[in-house]
């Protein structure tokens, strides 16, 4: 198993968005990646580039979690509200814990976001709603 490494860490307080861009983690397939960019004893962060019409799978967490949106635009589905959220660069979104949740980009450009929340948590299916297959936009 490798060794997860964070961007930014005790000795590395600093990154550019930029940098992280030109340098896609190795194995990035059809445009779409994720970087750690902190992983510290409470929390982890990562940076997530997503292509417009590559929505992910419905899960939920036991923790909130929240995204900043630096580039593109993101729909999100989150249980209980009627409508998706519809954000854009410069938006932030919250998830509460315990809420079904999966996200779609749109627009014309991959979307890049960070994805904020408590150390070791992940993606979890086993609730009524959930699907670890992400879902398919129609063309």
């Amino acid at each position: 198993m490798a060794v997860q490494t964070s961007v930014l860490d005790a000795t590395n307080l600093h990154a550019r968005l930029d940098d992280l861009m030109a340098n896609p983690p190795a194995g990035s397939a059809n445009g779409a990646w994720a970087s750690t960019l902190v992983m510290s004893d409470d929390i982890q962060a990562f940076v997530i580039v997503h292509p417009p019409g590559t929505p992910n799978d419905t899960h939920y967490h036991e923790h909130d979690e929240w995204w900043v949106v630096l580039r593109g635009e993101i729909n999100w589905h989150i249980e209980g509200r009627p409508e998706p959220i519809r954000a854009r660069a410069g938006d932030f979104v919250l998830c509460p814990k315990l809420h079904n949740h999966h996200l779609e980009p749109v627009g014309s450009e991959p979307s890049v976001r960070v994805a904020i929340n408590t150390r070791g948590e992940f993606h979890r299916y086993d609730r009524p709603g959930c699907r670890s297959e992400p879902w398919r936009m129609d063309a």
